[in-house]
């Protein structure tokens, strides 16, 4: 361990309660003691990490090897290797090592296990952390049920170009958002503490600004200022960091240069030193390697050499550490201590897990088959599913269908598809069975007569069922049309330049359109979408995301008013990609555009507006929510001071309805151009018809301060502006605050 490591670690230490410093203590010495027995090819075989090899198919050829090097204590953790008979008969082969140490099992978990929750920017749009913690909660339940004791989630990456296919894995594009969704995953996944056999280790990735891409592709190298960095793009980790999570994934980009996995400013200074994480981390999969492609390592020995002096503990699939490290230390290249942190650190967590006392206590094929029964777990799916679908519009009060139309149309490639509905990153071979919305529709339009036309298959290639979805619909009060991205073109390696909907689907819906019936189009995708036609010409749009094994109920709950939508955008939509990125703390311009009709020598497009199609926060209701009566408590905040700013919310229309008020703030001037909002706090609020609250939000200097041009925290002196809104376009109240110089 280093100086500087041991003194984060003792410093870390001290801050712990007295229980928990005794069982860190505890753990602290059983690690000492393992690792004064290990020879250094030992402790090298703890940070490798290998995907399982099948019995069968095109892995098979590697797999007597691979279980040689288990038995040999050659490997340190599998990943992709899950269910309680497996990881029991792969935890058998470590413990024949000769220090019996056992195996960690990861597994990408990243929006559900058996049960498929919705994509997780669809449960970022629910704004819902208590949701948002119970859907991570149960995929935890099932994944270590079936002997897995780590995923690979949350994804923290704040993501701002929809055209980065991973935006679909992450919390959006907001820092104050993803960092306190950040947390609830966290909590979700690991419980209070590691070791639960009904919870698993989570890791934040991808470490870091993995999310600012160059021009939205996946993989692109990120070119971005440091104030960025730490303002933007680092608070979803910290905050992860701060709920205890219990290892960092690195991600494949360069930043400013330098591959994220080979940055000792990313992973010492800053993980390790200044935030004193005292996980793990573990690369991403292969990007020890892929810093040779990079051209920042001549060949695998020197890339294991720069990524583990780096602070890159454990070598996901890379096989550089295992084939080059024990040389790199006889060469002086890499100091052993170098080695033994990382190795602590690993044997740390398998501690914690207790799989020292237990190498099986996940693996209980009882548990298994009894958890991943569990029927309640359909029921939670199905709340998330439903509190992330988002009323885009709802002209003519069209929505919803309870008390109108007898003949409904369902129409639509995606409306009875059940793989569209789960998206990417789901475990292929256990999952449950999904509710198609065609099934969700037919089940609660109780008296309703419901046809249905596919009229295209999956991408819309051809439009020879258009005229029979046609005439389906011609003979409807109402049409249900189910069109969007399909499940694969969304997530790692889905980088899309053309937002539209995929095919001949705007076709679909003009062809539609000629029939005069109202129209409701349920949009499915993993990423902000471009319809313009629908949008202008639709009656209603929910934007369903991917919604999982629950979809279709919970599509139909929402169409037909048992569920009144709640849902916010946790990111914009563009009218084009030629607008993007169009985060919505826009920076202040010395040329802004002040009037539409007038933007001459301004900072414009002269072919589109500025704004969105549908703005950060956006979202409707079935009922009407009225904001008055703002008040602060004081006008003027001094050090350790706290202002309380308070208002009116009320529900003003005809049912039980949910509102996310959104509070803004603006630093009007400061030693760096500051953002033009800021979502600083949102409060979820459901009330009767009528009935009235008053809301309230907390302002301290902490919540009017950024990092500085030096990287300094400071709270400046000055006037902030104060918005209270709906949505980051829709703001209703408005105040203003004097931070006192000091």
């Amino acid at each position: 361990m280093t100086v500087r490591s041991m003194a984060a670690y003792l410093l870390a230490l001290l801050a712990l309660p007295a229980t928990a410093q005794a069982a860190d203590a505890q753990v602290g010495a059983r690690v000492e003691a393992l690792l004064a027995r290990m020879t250094l090819q030992e402790k090298i075989g703890q940070l490798n990490q290998l995907t399982g090899r099948a019995a069968t198919g095109p892995q098979a050829a590697g797999r007597a090897s691979q279980l040689a090097d288990i038995r040999a204590g050659k490997v340190g953790s599998l990943l992709n290797v899950h269910g309680a008979a497996e990881t029991r008969a792969m935890q058998a082969l470590a413990l024949q090592s000769r220090l019996k140490i056992p195996l960690l099992f990861g597994l990408d978990v990243i929006h559900g296990y058996k049960t498929v929750f919705p994509v997780p920017l669809g449960e970022a749009a629910s704004w819902d952390l208590e949701a948002i913690e119970a859907a991570a909660r149960i995929a935890a339940r099932e994944a270590a049920a079936a002997g897995v004791h780590w995923t690979f989630a949350p994804m923290v990456d704040v993501g701002r170009d929809p055209r980065w296919g991973r935006v679909m894995e992450g919390a959006g594009e907001d820092p104050y958002l993803g960092a306190q969704i950040a947390r609830a995953r966290v909590r979700g996944f690991q419980g209070t503490k590691l070791g639960a056999t009904d919870r698993v280790m989570a890791t934040a990735k991808h470490f870091a600004a993995y999310g600012a891409a160059i021009a939205g592709r996946d993989y692109n190298a990120v070119d971005l200022s440091p104030q960025q960095l730490h303002e933007v793009y680092l608070p979803p980790f910290k905050a992860a960091l701060d709920a205890g999570v219990a290892t960092f994934m690195n991600s494949f980009n360069t930043l400013n240069g330098v591959p994220a996995t080979g940055s000792s400013y990313l992973q010492r200074d800053i993980l390790k030193g200044d935030w004193r994480f005292d996980g793990f981390v573990v690369s991403d999969w292969a990007s020890v390697k892929e810093m040779v492609a990079h051209g920042y390592a001549s060949d695998l020995g020197d890339a294991a050499v720069k990524a583990v002096n780096a602070g890159s503990d454990m070598d996901m699939e890379g096989e550089a550490y295992v084939n080059h490290l024990e040389q790199a230390v006889r060469d002086g290249k890499v100091d052993v201590k170098a080695v033994d942190d990382a190795v602590r650190r690993v044997l740390a967590k398998k501690f914690e897990l207790g799989l020292f006392e237990d190498p099986y206590r996940f693996t209980d094929a009882r548990r298994e088959r009894a958890v991943l029964a569990d029927a309640s777990h359909r029921a939670v799916a199905r709340d998330v599913a439903q509190k992330s679908i988002v009323l885009l519009k709802n002209e003519r009060r069209t929505l919803p269908l309870a008390a109108g139309p007898r003949r409904i149309a369902v129409i639509g490639p995606l409306a009875d598809s059940r793989r569209d509905l789960e998206g990417g990153w789901v475990v292929e071979d256990v999952r449950a069975d999904v509710v198609t919305i065609l099934a969700g529709i037919r089940a609660r339009a109780r008296g309703a007569d419901v046809t249905y036309a596919q009229a295209c298959a999956p991408g819309c290639a051809s439009d020879a069922g258009f005229a029979q979805a046609v005439a389906t619909a011609a003979e409807a009060d109402v049409i249900v049309l189910a069109v969007g991205e399909t499940w694969d073109m969304s997530g790692e390696a889905k980088s899309r330049t053309d937002l539209g909907l995929p095919g001949r689907q705007n076709e679909l819906f003009a062809a539609l359109k000629g029939t005069g019936r109202p129209i409701v189009a349920v949009l499915l995708g993993g990423r902000p979408l471009i319809f313009e036609d629908i949008a202008n010409r639709a009656d209603a749009i929910l934007f369903a995301w991917f919604p999982g094994s629950e979809g279709g109920n919970a599509v139909a709950n929402v169409l037909f008013g048992d569920y009144n939508p709640s849902a916010r955008l946790p990111i914009g939509f563009p009218r084009s990609v030629g607008q993007l990125p169009l985060p919505y703390a826009q920076y202040a311009t010395g040329r802004p555009v002040t009037d539409e009709r007038d933007i001459v020598y301004r900072s414009a497009y002269i072919d589109s507006p500025n704004t969105p199609r549908y703005a950060f926060g956006h979202g409707l209701s079935y009922t009407t929510f009225a904001y008055s009566n703002l008040a602060l408590d004081r006008p003027t905040l001094a050090n350790g001071q706290t202002a309380t700013l308070s208002f009116d919310l009320a529900n003003t229309g005809p049912v039980v309805g949910t509102e996310i008020a959104q509070l803004y703030v603006r630093d009007l001037v400061a030693s760096t151009v500051r953002p033009l909002k800021e979502l600083k706090g949102f409060r979820k609020v459901t009330l009767r018809p009528g009935e009235r609250q008053r809301v309230t939000f907390k302002i301290e200097r902490d919540t009017l301060a950024f990092f500085d041009s030096r990287l300094r925290w400071v709270a400046e002196p000055g006037e902030f502006h104060l918005m209270v809104g709906s949505a980051a376009d829709d703001i209703r109240l408005r105040g203003a605050l004097r931070l006192r110089e000091e």
